[in-house]
């Protein structure tokens, strides 16, 4: 298993900027692109976050260890070919800290139809999901949500699909896209994360939302 881009642990009171009790695709758009995501704050109540200090992946900053270049090469990578096994994954209730709930898996199964999020996987040889992320994509920005690993199956398999993102987006043409990964761990930052004050944020993001969308046929 994995843990979530940024695990809701980690959140401070003033990273938390607003509650609704409505929940629909409409609204998670609106907050992506004003700098905001949500997280469910307790029963029938969403929280919408927008931490103080946001941790990215810059594109060209990845850092890929030497074992991990060996993974790399013990699975294939696809995009959106298993939604609502990733998003099984990510929620698996084993997992500490999980915040996958019903209302969460309503809107971004919708969000999924409608092109806007998106998974990359990495698969066995033989044809088993080992684990993968999903996230959310608009314009020059991809938003992390979760990623995971079966254990026994997968190992590194999360990193390596993170791997694939990065290069998806590379392709894409990275310059000043934005790879938004929502608080910092000690996890992401061995592979290259960093952390930006919420104003740097809101001006990385208002630059990459005036780039062309990328292209999730390039895998």
């Amino acid at each position: 298993m994995d843990s979530p881009f940024g695990s809701p642990e980690l959140w401070r009171h003033d990273d938390l900027i607003g509650v609704s009790r409505v929940f629909n695709e409409e609204l998670a758009l609106a907050a992506y692109q004003c700098g905001a995501f949500p997280m469910p704050a307790q029963p029938g109540l969403m929280g919408w976050y927008s931490p103080l200090e946001r941790a990215i992946l810059p594109l060209d900053g990845l850092r890929m260890s030497h074992s991990l270049r060996k993974s790399i090469r013990r699975y294939e990578i696809r995009i959106d070919s298993a939604f609502d096994d990733v998003l099984d994954g990510c929620a698996d209730r084993r997992r500490p800290s999980g915040w996958i709930n019903r209302d969460i898996r309503r809107v971004y199964r919708r969000l999924y139809k409608r092109g806007v999020v998106h998974t990359v996987e990495a698969w066995t040889p033989g044809g088993e999901l080992a684990g993968g992320l999903y996230g959310v994509s608009i314009a020059g920005l991809f938003a992390g949500e979760s990623m995971f690993y079966r254990p026994g199956i997968g190992r590194d398999a999360s990193k390596v699909a993170l791997v694939g993102l990065v290069d998806l987006l590379r392709r894409a043409g990275a310059e000043d896209r934005l790879l938004d990964v929502q608080w910092q761990t000690a996890h992401l930052e061995s592979l290259g994360a960093v952390t930006v004050p919420r104003e740097e944020y809101l001006r990385l993001l208002s630059v990459a939302l005036e780039l062309p969308p990328t292209d999730w046929s390039i895998h």
